[in-house]
């Protein structure tokens, strides 16, 4: 079974890495989506049970909003650290969850919090305004400047606000991953400085179990921050030593990153899973973006296929070999560990087909690999998906043109893909067409648990 061709820079490379598909290994430890939504859930039941074990009676309408308050003010404050958790890269949790259904549901907690924090502060300024006679905003200037740690809140506050602004989907259309993410790194700022408010004026922690269980939360957080995103990857990066071998054309505007080092194997890296790459240049050291690897893990090189879709990843082609890269991971569930079913269905389209194209060559049974194009041209790996699919006896097929030429998609699937209600769908590709798929796909009769579905939309 032929793989990508191994780099230049290697003397007498195999040209095969064969199938690697590791089903029998003894699995990682993953934790499964429910059993993490659980453990946030009896989380943040206990956050609840700390009001309610610290309020005696609620009377009055100032009492309804201050309490409102401080429960809004607790459950923002659970969330802020379960939030970084859940983008923290912790191993168990990006196996078993996925590193995209993890950003999927760090979008949805950051809004939510957001609310929290809003509603927080307006009904604690209100309730104050009206036990002490005074208007909001003079009350809102009072707790401010005159309440210990407000000041250092307020900012929190306004940090914290700022960044859901610039998270908002319309917001962070306008500009690239590597800003946004330099303007998300506010985040853990907002979330010290509202540390040491609740911790000092929050009434609810309780002086015992509660303010310990808080301090181990925080504390707990910063800890595993420091080790997955900054011990871990320097200690990585010293075992491996990887480096930039080759930098090959594939295409417009793409081309194929192959990285060599030590000990490869150890890495565990699986095919379908990515790596966030760090290389070591003055213009790219700075950011570590997802890439995935297009072709099987080999014991002596990794390869990444990489398309310009902005300032760092059209850097890429312009590296040169020798270049150090600083590697996270590997990262992702998009594995062969969830398939099912014999009968497979692997639909990509753009740079989507990266992790479909180590996939293909890799998964058991009866696969099929459709590819989404509007050109020719756009077509990535046809030589070398055509020769996988020659020797494994799998199915290539290429479904080109614009929308209205194709037409329904689930239509044209149907078409040229018997039984497509029987198969089992890896789905990656940009945000449009995944959309459309997994519309097509559910309408077609593909059960969702049976649509497997990887995106790095930020």
């Amino acid at each position: 079974m032929t793989t990508a061709t191994a780099p230049r820079a290697r003397r007498n490379p195999p040209v095969s890495a064969g199938p690697r598909h590791r089903a029998a290994a003894r699995p990682p430890l993953a934790l499964p989506p429910r059993a993490a939504l659980g453990l946030i859930a009896a989380g943040a039941l206990g956050v609840l049970g700390l009001w309610w074990a610290g309020t005696s009676a609620v009377v009055g309408g100032a009492g309804w909003l201050t309490n409102a308050g401080r429960i809004t003010g607790l459950l923002a404050g659970y969330a802020a650290p379960v939030l970084l958790l859940l983008m923290a890269r912790l191993p168990a949790v990006e196996r078993g969850v996925g590193a995209d259904r993890l950003a999927r549901w760090h979008a949805f907690g950051g809004r939510w919090m957001v609310a929290l924090v809003s509603v927080h502060v307006l009904t604690v300024v209100w309730g104050y305004a009206l036990t002490d006679h005074r208007w909001l905003v003079g009350e809102g200037v009072e707790i401010v400047f005159h309440y210990p740690e407000m000041l250092k809140a307020a900012l929190g506050t306004l940090l914290m606000l700022g960044t859901g602004v610039v998270s908002a989907r319309a917001a962070r259309r306008r500009y690239s991953y590597e800003t946004w993410y330099y303007l998300h790194l506010a985040t853990y700022l907002a979330v010290a400085l509202a540390f040491a408010h609740q911790l000092v004026t929050g009434a609810d922690l309780g002086g015992g179990p509660g303010r310990a269980a808080w301090y181990a939360l925080y504390f707990g957080t910063a800890a595993l921050l420091g080790w997955y995103r900054l011990l871990r990857p320097w200690l990585l990066d010293r075992r491996h030593g990887l480096r930039v071998a080759e930098v090959r054309p594939e295409g417009p505007g793409v081309v194929s990153l192959f990285l060599t080092g030590r000990r490869l194997d150890e890495l565990r890296a699986e095919p379908g899973q990515f790596f966030r790459l760090q290389f070591q240049t003055p213009a790219l050291r700075w950011a570590a973006n997802p890439y995935s690897l297009s072709a099987p893990p080999h014991p002596e090189f990794l390869r990444f296929t990489v398309k310009d879709l902005g300032g760092h990843s059209a850097a890429v082609a312009g590296l040169r070999p020798g270049t150090r890269v600083r590697a996270e991971g590997p990262y992702g569930a998009f594995t062969g560990r969830r398939q099912r079913r014999r009968k497979v269905l692997l639909l990509g389209a753009g740079v989507g087909i990266t992790p479909l194209r180590a996939l293909f060559e890799t998964l058991p049974g009866e696969v099929t690999l459709v590819q989404r194009a509007r050109h020719a041209e756009d077509v990535l790996f046809r030589a070398e998906l055509a020769d996988v699919a020659r020797r494994r006896g799998a199915v290539v097929h290429e479904l080109l043109g614009s929308r209205q030429q194709v037409g329904d998609l689930g239509v044209a699937l149907a078409r040229i893909v018997p039984d497509l209600a029987g198969h089992e769908v890896y789905l990656c590709g940009p945000e449009a067409m995944a959309e459309e798929a997994l519309r097509a796909l559910r309408a077609a009769g593909v059960r969702p648990g049976r649509i497997h579905h990887e995106s790095f939309v930020f």
